[in-house]
């Protein structure tokens, strides 16, 4: 189990995140949603020990930050490396030789290419294999699902569930909701840096009408069709 407690977060003296209390349990999928700015991505960074922060993370595991597997939205790749070293480089900044990357490349990427010539779901679906290679008991996907063909969504869900069945703990964030629907145990809605509310997967569907309801609503207004 990891559990992360964020007293507060600050970019100067502005407030992103604040009194969060959250555990995360092994076997489960986590969804994290919430508006543009909310603090998701912000949630992740220090969540995998990218950012600091007021407050505490303590896990069961040894080291957490080895263990971590994280897809950012947007992944910075160098333009002359190909797919093949850019796996095998993560490969071994884990110490883990020998992994057989053509066999395990499920998206059937161009490895002999450079990242350069990567599409943007290409290069998503690249930097999701590279964590997928390593022994990691947690996976942080931010977006994963977004500028990914429909196809590579299917096997991106399936593989969400296969980890679950697992033993992994898995964070998502997405904006599309029937993605969160099919993988996700549990809801976590972040408004204005702060857990507003956690959903059970026997709720989601309120969730899901509660949403359209209030933010949908307000935004067509807004527009003042005539």
């Amino acid at each position: 189990m990891i559990n992360i407690q964020i007293h507060s977060k600050k970019y100067g003296n502005k407030l992103v995140l604040n009194s969060i209390n959250l555990n995360f349990e092994k076997g489960k999928v986590y969804g994290i949603v919430g508006d543009n700015g909310a603090g998701k991505t912000t949630f992740f960074n220090c969540f995998c020990g990218l950012e600091e922060f007021e407050g505490t993370i303590k896990s069961t595991a040894l080291s957490l930050k080895n263990k971590i597997g994280y897809l950012p939205t947007e992944p910075y790749f160098f333009d002359k490396m190909t797919g093949k070293e850019y796996l095998q480089f993560f490969c071994n900044a884990r110490r883990l030789y020998g992994v057989p990357i053509q066999k395990r490349n499920v998206f059937e990427l161009p490895l002999d290419q450079y990242t350069l010539n990567y599409s943007t779901g290409m290069k998503k679906k690249l930097a999701l294999t590279a964590i997928l290679l390593l022994d990691n008991e947690c996976f942080v996907l931010d977006e994963p699902f977004n500028g990914v063909d429909f196809q590579s969504n299917f096997l991106i869900t399936e593989i969400i569930h296969e980890l679950r069945n697992l033993k992994k703990i898995v964070l998502i964030s997405s904006h599309i909701f029937s993605t969160l629907k099919e993988t996700c145990d549990e809801i976590i809605l972040l408004k204005r840096g702060s857990v507003e509310q956690q959903i059970k997967k026997e709720k989601f569907s309120e969730l899901e009408k509660e949403l359209k309801q209030t933010t949908l609503k307000e935004l067509i207004n807004n527009l003042e069709l005539k």
